[in-house]
């Protein structure tokens, strides 16, 4: 070791004794002078106190907000997929619960799918939304809330679904109250007989 430090200097024996020394010294001098060390602002009972709140928020509300959180993210794909009137909402709503389940390890799968539409899906029964879109937009447009032209669209996605035989029997309540809706009204006089 000697010899590696010696080449350093230019082999001086003098400058490497020197800097041993001034090494040794700056050592000893740090570890004298150095004050105590305190590791918090707080001291005596304060520190107790604030510990104590510390360990009890850490044991009793960091648990419940990790779960709280870990619920929220897992039912993100369910709401997802119910905004975007998913086909397959309620097949992603038991995807979502199997991924509580199983330790979160299908979410990403429930994410993806709430995002995509089955490629088939439309050429299979139709639709590319859920019943639920149909029954939502019936009841808006029995309300008057729909633009014609919106009504007219829902009632012929609705004519397309009857023709292909996939109409169910709550989207025939939907296509009834449309075309109820598009009746003309029955004057009070027409029905009654007058003796």
């Amino acid at each position: 070791m000697n010899l590696a430090i010696e080449s350093k200097t230019g082999g001086n024996p003098r400058k490497v004794r020197v800097r041993k020394r001034f090494r040794i010294g700056a050592a000893v001098l740090g570890t004298v002078a150095a004050s105590a060390a305190h590791a918090s602002l707080f001291k005596g009972e304060t520190l107790d106190a604030v510990a104590n709140g510390i360990a009890w928020f850490v044991l009793l509300v960091v648990p419940i907000g990790g779960i709280a959180l870990f619920w929220i993210v897992h039912v993100l794909p369910e709401k997802i997929a119910a905004k975007r009137h998913h086909p397959n909402k309620d097949a992603i709503h038991v995807l979502c619960l199997l991924s509580l389940v199983f330790g979160g390890m299908l979410w990403p799968f429930a994410w993806l799918w709430a995002y995509t539409r089955p490629v088939g899906h439309k050429l299979a029964y139709g639709t590319e939304k859920h019943e639920d879109y149909y029954t939502e937009q019936g009841e808006l447009a029995s309300r008057g809330e729909l633009a014609t032209e919106h009504v007219e669209s829902l009632r012929a996605e609705l004519e397309h679904l009857r023709q292909r035989g996939q109409l169910t029997p709550e989207l025939r309540r939907v296509q009834a109250s449309l075309a109820e809706a598009d009746a003309p009204p029955v004057p009070a006089t027409a029905g009654r007989i007058d003796s």
